[in-house]
């Protein structure tokens, strides 16, 4: 007891003497979340408030930004960080929910850190705090012990106190006793990384896409038989990553899932996204400037309804384990990676078949290049370029990978680029106290009404303009491959990673 600060023991007596209060239904989220847990956490060492006044990169708390999608939070409450890298998540709810005894916010939690590689996450309203093991894949139909590694209730908070703080005290997580904590509580059964849990559906949704697509449509290639495959899929992640991030209208694939002729209605929901994102992803018309033919194929083929729905509805909560909209683009890079190890090959009576690539057979299968490796080579590679540069000199750099694969080189470079072009915009802004503009392209004079290049959101925090990223990915960013499916994983890793931290609003501005 003597190593619990007082502020907590005020608030366990506080809670106490008033909890038939703050256990009425009225009494909300917002409420709790104020005058209980965040004076919790300050007292175990975290910057709730950010007094230190870091840039949003480096807060040691991040409250995620709330996107309401069909009446849901699309995003944590809380997010811990050291040194800009995610630690754990914390949802809460007010205290009139059972945790304990309810499934919903342990299910809701669990999608979060499952979706971002967090080994672990916490729950709480304060009366209760759990803590839960966000390996183990979720599902709708788990009781709320599922993954359930600690369980405390607020009396006991001062008697477990030293507990508590070894692993969630900020300095615990400095020390590395969280990551130690989070080894040692890992699971022997029943956890699984993400990437290969989507490995598994996409390997899935390939074979039955495949069937149906052979069977409805006889006059198909091998090669346009895969084509079509890659595309539906890659379409449909694409839009369901833009609904959880409240880029698309949420709900517009579920729609479809009402009535017949669902693949037809499913190309006019392409069409519409062709118009919006002018991207090869969505490429049905001729248009000028564009090196690749359209996409004439895939809108005249034939699918089964009920297989399209099926895909449709294991994309949607609550069959879905995962939450799109904190699914980092790199475990789509390195489950597309062991994807692309295999193809479609058609037997003589038209049927389709999955096997390995002849090439993959031979190296004995697919290695991808770890995300540290990634980050230490383009640091010591894009990084040394950029030195002492301005961005109409990082203009004139190309950055090209000629063996591109599923692109985790070019997504690290492409990164790299732009947290280097934000950090400088906003040291210029610091001095010259005016927003900085876009650079103009090489021999082009600087209009007038040149577009800025960073913007402010809600929260104050400055974010490079669309307009600005797609600047700097069209003008820098080069890849090639043999495997033309692979550098279509690519380009919509590419393109998902433009669109990251945008909605409605920053895109229509």
């Amino acid at each position: 007891m003597s190593n619990v600060p007082q502020s907590v023991l005020d608030l366990i007596e506080k809670f106490d003497r008033n909890i038939h209060e703050y256990k009425n239904p009225k009494y909300n989220e917002t409420q709790i979340r104020v005058e209980f847990v965040n004076p919790f956490f300050k007292a175990l060492g975290w910057d709730v408030d950010n007094k230190a006044g870091y840039a949003l990169a480096y807060r040691d708390v991040f409250h995620e930004d709330e996107v309401k999608v069909a009446g849901a939070t699309k995003a944590p409450d809380y997010s811990f960080r050291i040194g800009g890298t995610r630690k754990f998540f914390l949802e809460t709810k007010k205290p009139s929910v059972n945790l304990k005894a309810d499934p919903a916010p342990a299910f809701q939690l669990r999608r979060y850190g499952y979706s971002t590689r967090l080994p672990i996450s916490v729950l709480t309203n304060f009366e209760e705090f759990i803590v839960y093991d966000c390996r183990i894949k979720p599902s709708i139909r788990d009781k709320p012990s599922a993954g359930r590694i600690k369980y405390y209730t607020f009396r006991e908070y001062a008697d477990q106190w030293d507990e508590i703080s070894s692993v969630f005290h900020r300095e615990a997580v400095l020390r590395g006793s969280f990551d130690k904590y989070a080894q040692d509580t890992k699971g022997k059964r029943g956890t699984a990384e993400i990437d290969k849990d989507f490995l598994a559906d996409l390997d899935e949704w390939r074979l039955v896409l495949a069937r149906s697509f052979a069977l409805g449509n006889s006059q198909l290639t091998a090669r346009e038989l895969n084509y079509a495959v890659q595309m539906t899929i890659d379409r449909l992640i694409f839009l369901r990553m833009c609904e959880d991030r409240g880029i698309e209208q949420y709900g517009q694939l579920q729609a479809l899932l009402n009535g017949t002729r669902v693949y037809p209605r499913l190309v006019e929901v392409y069409r519409r996204a062709d118009e919006r994102y002018n991207s090869g992803l969505f490429h049905f018309t001729a248009q000028k400037g564009y090196t690749s033919a359209p996409d004439v194929l895939t809108p005249t083929l034939n699918l089964d309804d009920k297989i399209l729905k099926t895909i449709v509805k294991n994309v949607y909560y609550p069959e879905c384990p995962y939450e799109f909209s904190m699914l980092p683009v790199e475990v789509l890079g390195n489950a597309y990676e062991q994807f692309l190890g295999k193809t479609i090959r058609l037997t003589a009576g038209h049927q389709a078949k999955i096997e390995e690539k002849p090439e993959v057979r031979k190296a004995g299968g697919v290695y991808y290049t770890p995300e540290y490796i990634v980050a230490y080579i383009v640091k010591h590679t894009v990084g040394k370029l950029l030195e002492d540069n301005a961005p109409k000199d990082v203009a004139q750099i190309r950055i090209l990978d000629p063996a591109c694969g599923s692109g985790s080189f070019l997504l690290g470079a492409y990164q790299y680029l732009l947290d280097w072009h934000l950090d400088w915009y906003k040291r210029k802004m610091e001095r010259t106290g005016s927003i900085p503009t876009i650079p103009p392209p090489k021999g082009k004079r600087k209009r007038k009404s040149e577009p800025h290049a960073i913007f402010q959101g809600r929260n104050g925090d400055w974010f490079l303009s669309t307009a600005e990223k797609k600047r700097i990915l069209l003008n820098n960013i080069h890849g090639v491959d043999i495997d033309q499916q692979a550098v279509e994983v690519t380009k919509l890793s590419l393109l998902l990673k433009v669109l990251e931290n945008e909605n409605q609003d920053t895109l229509a501005r």
